[in-house]
């Protein structure tokens, strides 16, 4: 796999008293450091891979871009000043398309930007709330409940990383309407493999990513919703807990959220009226589409249609008081 994982060694020592050294295979984590037309703009700790798409997407996220149009070019090169420096693969030039502006020095981060944290380096608590060219408030997009309930194997399936290392999170895209696995991403930050996903999306033309789920790995901090915000996506699902401006945030923007989503439950925080449901029995517990809804009856993959009681269901504030054994992960 690369510079994607290393081979460390480590001791490994039993509570019954055994020890055993061994070689133990790590994540990597290296720095990039993300120029623009040759200014620095922010250095992030990644897991190295996909480059070009984390700094794209990494674009997206601070409202520089907002499609393939604007984003020209990226290239390696080499460390501070380039003046014959070695290429150690960490740096990044971007050159955006004629008519783009540059960013100035307010766009700029402070410091660099941990594995941990996506937006730790902005200048002003202003600055973190970046508005979207994009209103996923009015994205009609519906999602079967059923199929969100298969996302998180799925996207499990596809960590490779993750299963060599134990130290990578990740992120998944699918199609809304089919369920069809778009991309997935892995990094040792969760805000740079959802930056891999969107800049797949960049690089693909296929920005605004309307009528997607973005699946994630772990929680659902503010700075997923701000990215899945700004790229468009309309329906973010996490394994485990969002935070309260996570939530403030989903709500603000219209983006559907869903947290704890394990096995056959899930938590639903925000847009609701997203979800609906295939199999009679989770129809029958979800009240009628309101009168006037945009939605229609939904088509399973076999062609029926799961009509109960002449109205398509979806879910509402009663589905989310549901909680699933409030678990953290």
């Amino acid at each position: 796999m690369g510079r994607i994982t290393t081979r460390r060694p480590v001791l490994r020592l039993t509570l019954e008293g055994e020890a055993r050294r061994r070689a133990d295979t790590v994540a990597v984590e290296e720095p990039l450091e993300i120029r623009v037309v040759g200014t620095p703009l922010a250095v992030t700790m990644r897991t190295p891979g996909h480059d070009v798409e984390l700094a794209a997407g990494f674009l997206v996220s601070e409202g520089i871009i907002a499609s393939h149009d604007a984003f020209r070019s990226a290239i390696h090169c080499g460390g501070p000043g380039t003046g014959g420096a070695e290429n150690t693969y960490n740096v990044l030039d971007v050159a955006l398309a004629p008519g783009v502006p540059v960013p100035g020095p307010e766009s700029a981060r402070a410091f660099f930007t941990t594995s941990s944290c996506g937006v730790c380096g902005k200048a002003s608590i202003d600055a973190v709330e970046t508005v979207s060219q994009h209103d996923v408030a009015a994205d009609p997009v519906t999602v079967l409940a059923e199929d969100l309930a298969e996302y998180p194997d799925r996207l499990r399936a596809h960590q490779e990383g993750f299963e060599k290392t134990g130290g990578l999170h990740a992120a998944a895209l699918f199609d809304a309407a089919t369920g069809d696995l778009l991309v997935v991403r892995e990094d040792v930050g969760r805000h740079n493999a959802v930056d891999k996903v969107v800049g797949w999306a960049v690089l693909n033309e296929r920005l605004p990513l309307n009528g997607t789920v973005l699946q994630v790995s772990g929680r659902a901090s503010f700075e997923l919703v701000q990215k899945a915000t700004m790229a468009g996506i309309p329906v973010l699902a996490a394994v485990s807990a969002p935070s309260s401006l996570a939530v403030d945030l989903a709500e603000r923007a219209g983006l559907t959220l869903i947290g704890f989503l394990r096995g056959r439950s899930m938590n639903v925080y925000s847009r609701a009226d997203r979800l609906r449901a295939r199999g009679a029995e989770l129809a029958r517990a979800l009240p009628a589409q309101p009168r006037g809804g945009a939605a229609s009856p939904v088509a399973d993959r076999s062609g029926s249609t799961d009509d109960e009681g002449g109205a398509a269901r979806t879910a509402d504030a009663a589905f989310a008081e549901a909680r699933p054994g409030q678990e953290r992960a």
